[in-house]
């Protein structure tokens, strides 16, 4: 079968047993040093995107995808709810309410977001109905100024169900400050754990109570609070149903409220995965040290080669195709182990724990107690490429050498 000489020889050459023992070693350490860097890469970032998923299923799963209210209080909001469910990307509607205060207790005071929530359809768009660790959701009842507390509330404050606190709103007066604050009791009846900074900032009483906090007419709501398929095309959507229904309505989503965490978070990828794709780059460019001294070993080959007829094209491609193995065998080896242990490293972290007796992801630290992993084929094309890429560049150079060396000067002292 037909091969190309520059094919032939440089795998040739490859996998040879070589007199210099050394460059042997410095090759096989290359090849170790690029899987190495390839398999770190894969599990850093399906690690990064297991993380991310995941915040986004717990926030993005507590706060409302968007928003639609009037200047007014809407006195029919069944009638936005039908009209914004006739867009395909929206899932659900419901009565919505949204208030910020301070929570009071003994003395002590937190600052607080309120939602108003109607209990039967908040299931619809929220996750909550799965994180409520005391009480429930349909404790709450309109009139009684029910609470559902995060767990770092509850916990900051010591509270229980049935305890007592006060919630403290802002409110415009003609007083001569402009604002006087409102109090009101409010009961705890349950209390919701999602492992995220909501469990410290997020408190969820009856739509009707909050409408009574904010002083509207009985039957009145603030806003309606959409669930979309696509909760990333939230900001068009939710613009097109707010022009839709007409003058005054206007729209919000959560890129408003919650877009700066996720923006940092793609940020904290990118810049990781170029920090990781500098230990790559060291493993590759060693291919570099490797064929420099392959070239001074085989030099009195080169020079025969040359004599032969071989072309310094012909030379260069040679060793081109020695340094792109050493770079493909490393790229394909850390490709194939990275993907495994980014399959696996939630079995194995909780190995890990269950040998050493110690909790690695304490989940009152971390909010979570496990170590997620989204492996992503994008990511896993993305970091084969660039290793590949940086082999191929590491092999111009010392290949360009081999190609320069003259066969008189290689062979005058052989």
């Amino acid at each position: 079968m037909f091969r190309p000489l520059s094919l032939f020889i440089g795998s040739r050459y490859t996998r040879a047993k070589r007199r210099n023992h050394f460059i042997s070693f410095i090759s096989l350490t290359s090849m170790i040093g690029l899987a190495l860097g390839v398999l770190a890469m894969i599990v850093v970032l399906s690690v990064m995107n297991g993380f991310q998923k995941e915040m986004s299923s717990r926030i993005l799963g507590m706060v409302p995808h968007a928003t639609v209210s009037n200047s007014q209080a809407l006195d029919d909001w069944q009638a936005v709810a039908t009209a914004a469910q006739r867009h395909a990307q929206v899932l659900a509607a419901v009565p919505f309410a949204e208030l910020d205060g301070m929570l009071s207790y003994k003395g002590a005071m937190q600052s607080i977001q309120v939602n108003g929530v109607d209990p039967q359809e908040e299931t619809k768009v929220s996750i909550i109905g799965q994180h409520i660790v005391q009480g429930r959701l349909e404790d709450l009842k309109p009139g009684e100024f029910g609470v559902v507390l995060g767990e770092i509330t509850a916990r900051r404050f010591r509270l229980n169900v049935g305890d007592k606190l006060t919630l403290i709103i802002p409110e415009v007066s003609s007083a001569p400050g402009g604002i006087t604050p409102r109090m009101q009791r409010l009961t705890v009846v349950g209390v919701f754990k999602v492992g995220a900074e909501l469990d410290g900032s997020l408190a969820l009483i009856h739509v009707a109570d909050a409408a009574s906090i904010q002083r509207l007419p009985d039957g009145r709501v603030q806003s309606v609070r959409l669930a979309l398929k696509d909760l990333y095309q939230a900001p068009q959507v939710s613009t097109a149903i707010a022009a839709e229904l007409g003058q005054g309505y206007q729209a919000s989503d959560w890129t408003h409220t919650q877009g700066s965490l996720f923006s940092a978070m793609k940020m904290e990828k990118t810049m990781i995965g170029l920090l990781l794709l500098l230990i790559v780059a060291v493993a590759a460019f060693n291919i570099i040290a490797t064929l420099i001294m392959v070239v001074a070993d085989k030099g009195a080959d080169i020079a025969i080669l040359r004599t032969l007829g071989a072309t310094p094209g012909q030379i260069m491609a040679t060793f081109v195709v020695q340094g792109s193995i050493i770079g493909v065998i490393g790229t394909s080896l850390g490709a194939v182990f990275g993907v495994l242990a980014a399959l696996n490293v939630s079995s194995l972290v909780g190995w890990l724990e269950r040998v050493s007796g110690q909790h690695i992801f304490s989940s009152d630290v971390y909010f979570i107690s496990n170590l997620p992993s989204d492996l992503q084929g994008s990511d896993v094309l993305m970091i084969c490429c660039a290793a590949l890429s940086l082999s191929f560049l590491a092999t111009l150079y010392p290949s360009w050498r081999a190609a320069q060396i003259q066969p008189a000067e290689a062979l005058r002292y052989e």
